[in-house]
């Protein structure tokens, strides 16, 4: 699955550096072609004479060839490469990608990336579980690049702990299973939704919900990675899709949720309803902002229609339709019973009663329920994860 492909692998200044000329070894001798970065620190771990050896090209570590004084092009080689392998990752550099601190040649590599960018952290475990790396390892996934987990085990200060970085032989691993499954969905239209929506009251005020959208977007990139061509409609959220093969439609109200769909779907060949759209929108939004005076507040309400319903009724042959459930009570029977009333190809259900599911987080839990009746429950998952549960549910079906 690698051969042919070009990877750049950056490395910064940590111990676990030591590793990485093996994996150069096996990605040569998987047919790939091997371009190498290094932070400054980096050399006082891994000599460049090694790794330009093993690679059989120069290794990058200035922005300029100090020899001649010519520019080293951190966007051709962000356009050259299939993908790029940041490893091991320091939590200073993590820190640096989070927040665009360009300040050497490997961070600039990594901004200027259009391809998909695989992030393996190695640093100390206590390093590693602060509440900074932790939430910087959050962004860089939501950003849309793909973390390699660190290893539980045995640390250079004599701890035992997480931040170990992952053995070569399962880093290709990791490779090769992203290659392999990258073109199964290659030719295929997949619409998602995600986010809320809202629903105006006046000018300043709207009925919506906690919705941060991560799942949905989640799932669009996951779809990108396996090459489709994905459109994501989503409500108002502060997220970023992050890749050129996903189209970005951004809506507000559930009635412009439902005429986005209502225009994508006929030519998606598979739609996964992530949204958490609003069922109910208020009858007469006011066009002033409502003044309080003292007195109880009545809002008439009306539905708002029924997407998933519509396109139930809609659904082709060859089309797949999957949706969400959040449930509180009854969950699997009330799952169930949408799968079958909607004319659904899979249902995702959520319970509020799980924790770390649900909304505004980085993890969730589901099961899913195919049209089949086969039930399969999955454990708490980062969102990216969950995405991949779900889409190789679908990739099931057909």
């Amino acid at each position: 699955m690698l051969k042919g492909k070009k990877v750049v692998i950056g490395i910064t200044g940590s111990i676990a550096a030591y590793k990485i000329p093996f994996l150069i070894r096996l990605l040569i001798k998987e047919g790939a072609e091997v371009q190498v970065i290094m932070t400054p620190a980096a050399t006082d771990f891994v000599t460049p004479l090694t790794l330009s050896t093993l690679s059989c090209k120069p290794v990058i570590i200035d922005p300029y060839k100090q020899s001649s004084g010519e520019w080293n092009n951190h966007v051709e080689l962000g356009l050259w490469a299939d993908i790029m392998l940041f490893a091991p990752v320091t939590a200073n550099t993590l820190g640096k990608m989070v927040n665009g601190i360009a300040d050497n040649f490997l961070v600039t590599a990594y901004l200027s990336a259009r391809c998909p960018v695989f992030i393996a952290p190695a640093m100390d475990m206590d390093m590693y579980e602060h509440p900074s790396t932790q939430n910087n390892i959050a962004s860089l996934r939501s950003f849309g690049n793909m973390i390699i987990e660190p290893q539980v085990g045995e640390l250079a200060s004599g701890l035992s702990g997480p931040g170990r970085m992952e053995d070569p032989a399962s880093i290709i691993h990791v490779l090769t299973t992203f290659f392999s499954k990258q073109n199964r969905l290659s030719g295929k239209k997949v619409l998602v939704t995600a986010g809320p929506t809202h629903e105006a009251l006046d000018p300043v005020r709207f009925i919506g919900n906690q919705s941060s959208g991560k799942m949905g977007f989640a799932i669009a990139r996951e779809a990108a990675s396996r090459g489709a061509s994905v459109v994501l409609i989503s409500g108002p959220v502060s997220l970023s899709a992050e890749m050129t093969a996903i189209e970005r439609i951004n809506v507000t109200t559930a009635q412009e949720m439902y005429e986005a769909c209502l225009k994508h779907f006929p030519s998606a060949d598979i739609t996964i309803m992530a949204a958490a759209i609003a069922d109910y929108r208020p009858a007469r939004p006011s066009g002033t902002k409502i003044k309080k005076n003292g007195d109880s507040l009545t809002v008439e309400l009306h539905p708002t229609k029924d997407i998933l319903a519509e396109m139930g009724a809609l659904k082709r042959k060859n089309q797949v339709l999957a949706g969400f459930a959040l449930e509180t009570e009854n969950e699997l029977s009330n799952a169930r019973q949408k799968l079958i009333k909607k004319n659904l190809d899979l249902i995702i259900l959520n319970s509020m009663n799980d924790p770390g599911a649900g909304f505004n987080g980085d993890t969730n839990k589901i099961t899913l329920i195919n049209k089949a009746g086969n039930v399969v429950a999955g454990a708490l998952k980062d969102k990216s994860e969950v995405a991949s549960d779900i889409l190789n549910a679908i990739d099931e079906l057909s």
